[in-house]
């Protein structure tokens, strides 16, 4: 299995771009895919910089329904028509970030996907959980076995009564298996990490190889000490999985420090441009 890090918001492999948003390649014995497409058509350059030919994917996944994720999706569209694209029914929704009353523009700020995406002929949507094939499985977090991090609290939904706390029934996650392993893939863990690793085990039995997956702890402002523990509370609980975790994007450089003195050479950072090695 093949799994690169298209692109990433920290400089990594050599002539990759960098920025906010997440995209990784996959190579199996009978797939080639995307989870995510980064934020724009950035993805698609690093493509090629990297050498994959976007052209002879089959499948994509969009993790939940942000543009940070799917911004490179029209552009993909437009060389490759093929290519299944899975989204749950709800990630066209009317998702917005509460930037504040002291915000520079607008306080509430649209994050959602462009609409035109949901239009797209090969888009399949989906209402919870999905078994494409043996290779490939998407499930949800139906019941949070732990609370959501703190940093959703500014992540809002747009109903007609005015914004209220979403939800992220949007969100799905993505399992690979070949050759007797299992690897799961989210894009944020909105839902949490832990409580999906939870609906993991539930679900399948056991725990997965490998997780990679952003922690969605980025912060614009230093952490306050309730904050810190609970990062260290999750690193802890991580730790306590036969699992190999890889993290990037949301998680963001200070919080993934933190961890990594709990967690050692369990936690690695995958940055732009970079396959990760299971």
């Amino acid at each position: 299995m093949m799994i690169i890090n298209l692109i990433e918001n920290t400089e990594g492999k050599s002539g990759c771009i960098y920025a906010h948003g997440l995209s990784f390649y996959v190579e199996t014995a009978h797939h080639r895919l995307l989870m995510d497409l980064g934020p724009s058509s950035d993805t698609l350059e690093n493509a090629k910089t990297l050498g994959i030919d976007l052209a002879l994917v089959d499948t994509v996944i969009l993790s939940h329904g942000h543009y940070d994720h799917s911004g490179g999706i029209i552009p993909f569209a437009g060389i490759n028509g093929k290519a299944v694209i899975y989204m749950q029914s709800t990630a066209a929704g009317e998702y917005y970030a509460d930037d504040g009353e002291h915000a520079e523009g607008e306080r509430y700020r649209y994050i959602g996907i462009d609409k035109s995406i949901a239009l797209l002929p090969q888009v399949r949507t989906v209402n919870g959980d999905l078994a494409i094939d043996d290779e490939l499985e998407l499930f949800t977090v139906r019941n949070r076995t732990h609370a959501l991090p703190f940093t959703n609290k500014r992540l809002l939904i747009k109903t007609q009564e005015g914004f209220v706390r979403d939800d992220f029934a949007h969100e799905h996650f993505l399992v690979v298996r070949e050759n007797g392993k299992s690897i799961l893939l989210s894009g944020c863990a909105h839902n949490g990490i832990l409580s999906i690793l939870d609906a993991y085990t539930e679900k399948f039995g056991s725990a997965p190889d490998a997780v990679i997956s952003g922690f969605h702890l980025m912060k614009k402002t230093d952490y306050r000490e309730d904050q810190l523990c609970e990062i260290r509370s999750m690193a802890e609980e991580l730790n306590k999985y036969p699992t190999r975790f890889f993290t990037c994007h949301c998680t963001g450089l200070p919080a993934y420090e933190v961890m990594k003195e709990i967690m050692g050479d369990r936690l690695e950072y995958v940055h732009s441009g970079e396959e990760i090695k299971l």
